[in-house]
């Protein structure tokens, strides 16, 4: 569907945000250690041109820009041994709920902690492997879902365990949902390079240290599962953002549990896509002082 191979949105050096194929050393396949880009020109979702224009790219960005995401759906509970180590049953449905778009950031933006989300315990880390939509679709058999698959990334979804489970009484939005918790990127590798998403490695470090580290093909309901499911009497539009669930190796799970604190880094790496980089910030409270 897509003509170029590995979708970035970038400042180049020349001041100006581009869309852009990036461009990778040969036996690379990190679009975070792309340089440059050829310049995308026309419609990401539809008819666009690779250029022979190349720009060095100065800082990656969120892959889509703001005025090009429609809506972000989130699976919970969608790898086995994850569920398993959440002592929850494997689902029987997509367990659904939604980010909003303010959440979204790019690869190497700070995650900022609002002071409201520094209350208590729960801060929380979850790699996950997001499918972009890239056309119109509904009531999508398996069999065609990936054809309406603009492109892969890898994503974030920073979650307050209190906030999720405690006090927000199961409204997971409300623990997942502050503003600048889904970094994703680095950039969107298309559905044509990406012919199998569901045999890919996943990965999480948090200040270096492996926490996370498993494969796509543990996915209860696949990405192709995931779109049919969920376009059943829901159109889905170019620009939809799909987080499709977290492994097992969340801090929650884990015993002792971890938390994530000010000033942790956390990488999040996605096999044949790359990896965002992010550094968890506490923001202060204004001072009420004239």
């Amino acid at each position: 569907m897509a003509a170029f191979s590995r979708l970035v949105r970038f400042l180049a050096r020349d001041g100006r945000t581009y869309y852009g194929d990036a461009i990778l050393p040969r036996g690379v396949s990190d679009i975070s250690k792309a340089k440059q880009a050829r310049i995308v020109k026309g419609d990401i979702f539809g008819e666009h041109n690779v250029t022979d224009q190349v720009a060095d790219i100065r800082l990656l960005l969120a892959p889509l820009a703001p005025e090009d995401v429609k809506t972000v759906r989130c699976l919970g509970l969608n790898y086995e041994m994850h569920a398993k180590e959440s002592k929850m049953p494997i689902p029987q449905y997509p367990v659904v709920f939604y980010k909003p778009a303010t959440s979204l950031s790019g690869p190497t933006d700070p995650i900022p902690i609002h002071p409201l989300a520094q209350e208590g315990t729960g801060l929380d880390y979850e790699c996950e492997l997001v499918a972009v939509i890239g056309k119109r679709c509904a009531d999508v058999p398996e069999s065609k879902a990936l054809d309406y698959v603009l492109g892969y990334a890898v994503g974030n979804d920073v979650s307050h365990r209190d906030w999720q489970i405690k006090r927000g009484g199961g409204q997971w939005s409300l623990g997942k949902g502050f503003d600048g918790w889904a970094p994703y990127g680095p950039g969107l590798v298309s559905s044509k390079l990406i012919k199998d998403p569901q045999n890919l490695r996943i990965v999480t470090r948090l200040n270096g240290k492996v926490m996370q580290e498993s494969n796509t093909a543990d996915m209860i309901f696949s990405v192709k599962k995931t779109i049919a499911f969920l376009s059943q009497g829901t159109t889905l539009l170019p620009g939809d953002l799909i987080f499709t669930g977290t492994p097992q190796g969340v801090g929650m799970g884990r015993n002792p549990q971890v938390w994530l604190k000010d000033g942790d880094v956390v990488e999040v790496e996605l096999e044949e896509v790359g990896t965002c980089t992010n550094t968890v910030e506490f923001v202060h409270k204004p001072s009420s002082k004239l």
